[in-house]
């Protein structure tokens, strides 16, 4: 029990999945009732970092079942992590987990919901005492809904604020109290493109803004036990998460991507390599910052109208390591 925190009788649910390293190329896997073993698959995930980086770390990803979390659990899995992968849904999770598996990784599963204290509490007390400890956390999980600040109703406003604000600082908190107040480790929290306003989304602006002072805060106050603190800005990324949007956002989203400087949508592994630096050895004097990944978006002018980019250049070209990556199917037949 984290003291001083309230208790209330919420349950989480557990459920492990294991893979059994051996020396040489090949593991051996074996399902949740132990029962089953088979070989690892190709790799699904190629990643830009060294094999083996995250090898004998844990990682913390909450809304680890789908999009940019489920991108990011495949690729700090391959590079040796074992993911503890965090959310309300047990069958996404289920899902993203069997996908790790298959893929010669180390996960678990741990169903709760962000904004319960207490639900966290219990679930990352499960992951401290299954893996021993917390070395990084990714607070990825949240979401908003489309509509102008008039139409937002308080228990509206009040749903975004806790899923994308409170949630964070809960499972920060937690990470910090039952492991990196002892050990030390790094924190990923997740903003948005909410530089001078957010219209059409002003709760979740509010939220994203407040988890930047958050991050910029505790990157201050927890320095003193070796945790490090930062932050990713995703601009309008290619997810699963727009296929949750009613018909006239997704019509806005199709037309948004001719106002981005480079002139298309980010890609889930764009987002998931920013992260993954940041929980690195690289990022190691690196804390309390933001990493914007939006194609230049809050740097576009009225003044200066966006205009077709050389799709040929290297540099500019999506990256898209991950074999499992799907488009929304929003986006079919957009060019």
């Amino acid at each position: 029990m984290i003291k001083g925190l309230p208790r209330f009788n919420f349950k989480c649910t557990l459920i492990e999945y294991h893979s059994i390293a051996f020396s040489g190329p090949l593991m051996t896997l074996a399902s949740a009732s132990g029962s089953a073993t088979s070989q690892p698959s190709s790799p699904v995930y190629h990643s830009q970092f060294k094999p083996g980086l995250f090898s004998d770390q844990v990682i913390v990803i909450t809304g680890g079942g789908s999009g940019i979390g489920r991108c990011t659990a495949h690729e700090l899995a391959s590079l040796g992590a074992t993911v503890a992968l965090v959310g309300r849904s047990v069958d996404k999770l289920q899902s993203t987990a069997d996908e790790i598996v298959k893929a010669g990784g180390r996960v678990s599963i741990h169903s709760c919901d962000i904004r319960l204290e207490d639900q966290v509490e219990e679930a990352f007390e499960a992951i401290v005492q299954q893996h021993g400890r917390i070395h990084g956390l990714v607070n990825n999980a949240g979401g908003q809904y489309p509509a102008p600040l008039e139409a937002i109703s308080i228990k509206g406003w009040d749903a975004v604020v806790r899923n994308n604000l409170y949630g964070g600082f809960i499972c920060a908190k937690a990470s910090l109290f039952l492991s990196m107040k002892e050990h030390g480790g790094a924190i990923v929290n997740m903003v948005a493109d909410m530089w001078n306003g957010m219209p059409g989304m002003g709760h979740s602006g509010a939220a994203r803004a407040g988890m930047l002072n958050f991050t910029e805060t505790a990157a201050c106050e927890w320095a003193m036990y070796g945790v490090r603190v930062n932050a990713v800005a995703p601009g309008w990324i290619a997810s699963s998460g727009f296929d949750t949007y009613d018909e006239a956002m997704k019509s806005q989203l199709r037309r948004l991507r001719k106002t981005v400087p480079l002139q298309r949508f980010g890609t889930e592994a764009e987002v998931a390599a920013a992260i993954t630096f940041l929980l690195s050895p690289a990022s190691a004097f690196i804390t309390g910052t933001c990493i914007r990944i939006d194609g230049g978006v809050p740097n576009a002018r009225h003044t200066w109208p966006a205009q077709s980019t050389n799709t040929q250049a290297q540099a500019t070209q999506a990256f898209n390591p991950f074999d499992l990556a799907t488009l929304p199917k929003m986006l079919d037949g957009v060019e």
